[in-house]
């Protein structure tokens, strides 16, 4: 029952532009809702179910961005093609960092990560070869010859976003079912107690951060092929908060909470903006509001009253102890 009730809801979700009128504009704002829900969905692994604090994961996001367009614009590559070299640059570059990362925890291993986003948008801003600060042009439009397929504006790629977002809430709903997410959790929670129960925390962090890595990049690969045009700014702070704020501001490890934190972002952002540097001010304060009164997200404002409610509930003479 729970699975059909799943599959009407993923179905009904792919005419939500169509309900809320159809334009230009609802189109745009739904497909960069999937493609940065998408890309936060990567981070959120990191953060919810191993407890660290990735700050690289804008560079997961950028390899996915600049190989879409190298292998598209360059070397003529379909989508198909360039999403696999995609996901295996960013498997390549996610291996590397994290074996760097491996021995480091928390402030750590967040200042490294840190680091790393600054080179990485350093050479992106210098290197000619991913074209400087003048980005990369000339990427094609979105076609798949052997189906058919080709998409030229917002409308036309809405029906491939919507598949990449169900498919990253599949991969990270499975990853949580799975033993590797239970491992992940032990890590988090009790690594004492994963390392007695055979465990290995290294090897569990370095396959998260694997399957994280790909889940990110490949939303810029579909972001290249939505913008036509890639620079350095896909590695801007901007990027990093947006991913930051979605995976918090509703709550952690809650399997729609990067989908709808992305969503509240964009529609203030694209429906009810006060301007691009006041939006940035607004989504920064969310972020530490968020970090300082709910650590819980918004869920938790709710919390006091599910506890209210099951001691309502509760049979007589068995009252609901108090949480220490």
């Amino acid at each position: 029952m729970k699975t059909i009730l799943l599959a009407i809801l993923a179905v009904l979700g792919f005419f939500v532009p169509m309900i809320l009128g159809g334009s230009g504009a609802v189109y745009a704002a739904c497909v960069l809702i999937a493609i940065f829900a998408v890309m936060s969905y990567g981070l959120d692994m990191i953060v919810s179910d191993l407890g660290e604090v990735s700050l690289a994961h804008t560079v997961f996001f950028a390899v996915g961005a600049y190989t879409t367009a190298l292998l598209s614009a360059s070397a003529g590559f379909g989508p198909l093609l360039s999403l696999a070299g995609a996901l295996l640059m960013a498997l390549l570059v996610a291996a590397l960092l994290g074996l760097v990362t491996l021995q480091l925890r928390e402030f750590v291993f967040s200042l490294v990560t840190y680091a790393v986003a600054v080179v990485a948008a350093t050479v992106a801003q210098n290197w000619s070869f991913l074209g400087g600060s003048d980005g990369l042009r000339g990427i094609p439009a979105f076609e798949i010859s052997l189906l058919g397929f080709s998409a030229r504006n917002d409308r036309e790629l809405w029906p491939v976003a919507y598949l990449l977002l169900l498919a990253a809430i599949y991969v990270v709903s499975s990853f949580r079912r799975s033993r590797l997410g239970q491992a992940a959790m032990m890590v988090h929670l009790n690594p004492r107690l994963a390392v007695t129960s055979g465990v290995d925390p290294q090897r569990t962090r370095l396959q998260v951060f694997l399957l994280s890595a790909p889940i990110t990049a490949s939303a810029g690969w579909l972001y290249a092929y939505q913008r036509a045009y890639i620079s350095a700014d896909v590695l801007e702070t901007y990027f990093l908060i947006l991913m930051l704020t979605a995976v918090v501001v509703v709550g952690r490890r809650l399997l729609l909470g990067p989908l709808v934190g992305v969503t509240l972002i964009l529609v203030q952002e694209k429906f009810f903006s006060f301007g691009g540097y006041v939006d940035k001010i607004i989504l920064g304060s969310v972020l530490i509001l968020t970090l300082s009164f709910l650590p819980s997200g918004l869920v938790g404002i709710f919390a006091p009253l599910r506890t209210l409610f099951a001691r309502r509930q509760a049979p007589l003479g068995k009252p609901i102890p108090e949480r220490s």
